[in-house]
């Protein structure tokens, strides 16, 4: 991607020129300076030729694979500013290792000839890349053509709805599975609400969104004594109004209007005239942002007959205009219509459409591929149609190749193009970075956004934390369709996403094609091949002999067999620019001594590996972000973790008890005093405690979320202290000695918490103000763990309106818990697990209003069936593990209890 490579170069430039060294130097006589002047000389001269040239890109149609040059100019404008970027860091490591304070640190340079030798190169390859842009610039010139869309144009904007482009399904028997969502419209449509309606139909593109609309529109417009179909994407509010007159009047519902002279406020005052008193029919196909209706709302009158809008659109937050009720979202097909209207196609010459016993498999893996989007089904069906079985192979092996290259798959090409080309820059490479992971792989939310920032791919965006942009970025790309959502959190917040299939055929074709990355599962690579970011899917351990990854930048490894590649023993500290190093699930037992030459390191992940030791040269990544040894075998940080000032994250902790019934079941680790200190920290997961940590931990003032394990009594009053100074503080986790350690955490006040976990014996009165009734308002998600409480929890906790998970453990001691009418209102969670006296749960009716999941485990009394649970009308899912109900003899009879509800 040659727009993203240019802004990561002239970002790091401009933070080279931002060094203190630039700026002393200007004001220095030592031997030094003019070699820095030049420097910055050639920096600011680079910065220029760079804004210039993104400028260019923003008028050109980069977009249009037809112009080859173009193509073949974009991968060396890439190159080049990669080649700029890699330069810039080096300096800027250079001369950010300052030794001797700012003061005298240009005559520390000029003792050092190392230092003085390396700053002239860095100036010898900045003049050569100075010269490569002003080539780059000839060669445009000369050889380039330059496609600039007119001011205001319209074209591919707004037109008449164009039968081949949009609608792919054309017969009506071919439209399968949509029945149920022709049903949902046409009530919409002919509902007796005589106000004028807005109805959104959404989905990601290739779902079938204008095949739905197209069907309904045809048998329903004789209803409607006006009716017209436009698309309008990004064009403007003129053009639209324009098109619309125009589609109106050819259909003979009214006499021809000639609009080519008029103003925007003419061309209102003329639609509104056509629609006023009329009962219309409008469809504005394809709206990319809420501004593409917005802009023209006001020109719909309300006859009060009835009309409807229907809008289609990919982004949800256009979807959003209408109201909840007239939102109808277009889901991928089931597996069974999936087979179904791919075997249309693929084998519309057999009899019944049947797949030849030798195609099956084959069939299988390439209907699974394209996930239940109808256009990837029709488009992939219709190319292999008589096709041989090794034809088959060879679109199944080679599925992004194909989708790049084959012409018969251009429609399925141009339809997921247009998602990622109206994309903003800032999300482009976003979305093209979730291809690296495998297929079907779920991206963790806090993890992606992480590895986001790590890249550079985040800008800072005023009061806001690197980490809230993007969380709005990944937000964007949901809402556009690019991303699905898996699962969300207790509090409704995305918990995991994931690619769809087809998405991310088109993403690794985007990848191979502009050198974003390399996704390498064992093929043949060419030795030509510009390899800035790898991921290693499938390994045969000869990958760096096959290909240059001197400039490597990222690698993460899927392949859990590579464990003796040299790529990860020898060869590593030689990807001196690497910034993503991600080597989790490996079962490595030690990472490389010299790992402190990766001095671009920002992204470190050794989670779930058997690295028991960090070498002491960690000390020197000074730029490193994230170090995630969660899972490893790591129980202690080196003393030089403390000059990581930059470290944002901090993930470790042993596994003790994978089942969680021990106490502890894990532990944290132990750290220096300095790091207390690191002011840019925000997760700390998780450290052991000592007096040193409970007196230190009220310095992270910054910190958004701790784990604490080891806490004793004599720490409490300390610990509350400490915590109490965390004003950003939203999660924490504290966990005693043992189980049976009291802490006394009643003076706890953490306005801003949302999530609390509390493992240790409690006292009574823990319940009490502050915790749980000034703060206690924000908590969404509470586990109470070996609390032993002898009263009751339930009517303080009740208190905790936003409450959305609970789980008490050992908790209470008590016999009996009663949930009461209009107690916890926004539970969907609740675990009750390990508590050994308790005989009764009853659920008043209005109790747990929107409880899905309820879970039993390790009731040891024989307990009382829940009394009232069938009040519970959302509930899913019941859980019973190592529980025995009085007078219940199988699983199944719960069913009678709840027939809407799952029995696990």
């Amino acid at each position: 991607m040659a727009e993203g490579a240019i802004l990561a170069a002239v970002e790091l430039l401009g933070q080279a020129l931002a060094t203190e060294i630039v700026r002393l130097a200007s004001s220095h006589a030592s031997e030094i300076a003019p070699t820095i002047s030049d420097l910055e000389t050639k920096m600011n001269n680079i910065t220029m030729e760079l804004r210039v040239m993104q400028s260019l890109l923003d008028q050109m149609d980069i977009h249009d694979q037809s112009n080859k040059t173009m193509v073949t100019w974009l991968v060396e404008v890439q190159k080049a500013a990669d080649r700029i970027k890699d330069i810039g860091d080096e300096f800027i490591h250079l001369v950010s290792n300052q030794k001797f304070g700012k003061r005298f640190y240009l005559k520390s340079l000029f003792k050092e000839p190392k230092s003085l030798i390396a700053l002239k190169q860095i100036a010898s390859r900045l003049e050569t890349a100075e010269e490569s842009l002003k080539r780059l610039g000839e060669l445009k010139e000369r050889w380039v053509s330059v496609i600039r869309p007119e001011p205001g144009s319209s074209k591919n904007n707004t037109n008449q709805r164009p039968a081949q482009e949009t609608v792919y399904l054309t017969d009506e028997p071919d439209i399968v599975g949509i029945d149920d969502n022709r049903e949902k419209l046409t009530n919409l449509i002919n509902s007796k609400e005589p106000h004028l309606s807005l109805i959104s139909v959404w989905g990601m593109g290739g779902i079938g969104k204008t095949t739905l609309v197209t069907s309904v529109f045809d048998r329903e417009k004789k209803n409607f004594s006006c009716h017209a179909w436009i698309r309008i994407r990004q064009a403007h509010k003129a053009d639209v109004i324009r098109n619309l007159i125009s589609e109106i009047c050819s259909h003979g519902q009214s006499n021809q209007i000639k609009t080519d002279h008029m103003d925007l406020r003419a061309l209102k005052e003329t639609l509104r005239r056509l629609l006023q008193q009329t009962k219309y029919l409008i469809v504005l196909d394809d709206a990319w942002d809420q501004n593409s209706y917005q802009g023209i709302r006001d020109v719909f009158a309300d006859s009060h007959q009835g009309s409807r809008i229907i809008i289609t659109t990919r982004n949800a937050d256009v979807a959003s205009l209408a109201r909840e009720s007239n939102r109808l979202e277009l889901k991928p097909l089931p597996d069974k219509e999936s087979w179904k209207i791919f075997s249309k196609k693929a084998f519309q010459f057999e009899q019944n459409h049947v797949c030849p016993p030798p195609l099956v498999e084959l069939a299988k893996h390439i209907v699974a591929k394209c996930n239940g989007l109808p256009l990837a089904l029709v488009s992939l069906g219709n190319l292999l149609c008589e096709k041989t079985e090794s034809e088959w192979k060879r679109v199944h092996d080679q599925l992004p190749w194909e989708l790049e290259n084959n012409k018969n798959l251009q429609r399925l090409k141009s339809v997921l193009n247009l998602s990622f080309n109206h994309l903003p820059k800032h999300l482009k490479q976003c979305f093209l970075y979730c291809s690296m992971f495998p297929d079907d792989y779920r991206f963790e939310r806090k993890k992606l956004i992480r590895l986001w920032i790590a890249e550079g791919f985040v800008e800072q965006i005023g009061g806001s934390t690197l980490e809230e942009t993007a969380e709005g970025y990944l937000a964007e790309l949901i809402n556009r369709s690019m991303l699905q959502v898996i699962k969300k959190n207790y509090s409704g917040r995305v918990k995991r996403c994931q690619m769809h299939d087809t998405f991310r055929v088109l993403a690794t074709s985007l990848c191979m094609k502009d050198n974003f990355c390399l996704l390498y599962e064992g093929e043949y690579i060419n030795r030509n091949a510009h390899v800035r970011r790898l991921s290693v899917i499938k390994s045969d351990n000869n990958i760096g002999y096959q290909v240059p990854l001197q400039q490597l930048r990222t690698l993460m490894t899927f392949d859990l067999s590579m464990l003796n590649s040299p790529l990860l023993t020898k060869d590593i500290v030689k990807f001196t620019y690497l910034t993503v190093l991600s080597l989790e699930n490996l079962s490595i037992d030690s990472v490389h001594h010299n790992i402190g030459n990766l001095f671009n390191l920002h992204y470190l992940g050794l989670r779930n590996t058997k690295v028991k030791l960090l070498p002491d040269s960690i000390e020197k990544l000074h730029d490193l972000q994230t170090l995630d040894l969660m899972g490893s075998k790591i129980c202690k940080l080196p003393d030089g973790i403390v000059k990581l000032k930059k470290l944002r994250h901090l993930f470790a902790e042993v596994l003790i008890d994978s089942t969680y019934k021990l106490f502890p079941s894990r532990s944290g680790i132990y750290v220096p005093k300095g790091l207390f200190y690191l002011k840019d920290l925000q997760t700390l997961k998780a450290v052991e405690s000592t007096s040193m940590v409970v007196e230190e931990l009220g310095n992270l003032t910054q910190l958004r979320s701790i784990r604490i394990w080891n806490v004793k009594e004599n720490e409490s009053a300390g610990l509350c202290r400490s915590l109490s100074r965390m004003s950003s503080l939203s999660q924490l986790s504290i966990n005693a000695s043992h189980e049976n350690e009291l802490l006394r955490l009643e003076n706890l006040n953490l306005p801003q918490i949302q999530k609390l976990v509390l493992n240790a014996r409690l006292k009574e009165n823990i319940l009490e103000p502050p915790l749980f009734q000034i703060s206690g308002t924000g908590i969404h998600e509470l586990w109470l763990g070996w609390s032993q409480l002898q009263n009751d929890p339930l009517p303080t906790l009740s208190h905790l309106e936003n409450l959305t998970f609970l789980g008490l453990q050992k908790a209470y001691q008590g016999q009996r818990l009663i949930f009461k009418a209009g107690w916890f209102p926004k539970l969907k969670i609740l675990v009750l697990r390990h508590m050994p006296n308790l005989i009764q749960v009853e659920m008043e009716q209005g109790t747990l209003l929107n409880l899905e999941k309820i879970s039993f485990q390790e009731l040891t009394q024989r307990v009382e069936f829940p009394k009232g649970i069938q009040h519970l009308k959302n509930l899913k899912w019941m859980i019973c593990r190592d529980v025995y109900f009085e007078g219940l003899k199988n699983k199944g009879i719960y069913k009678i209890y709840h027939f809407n509800c799952q029995v696990v």
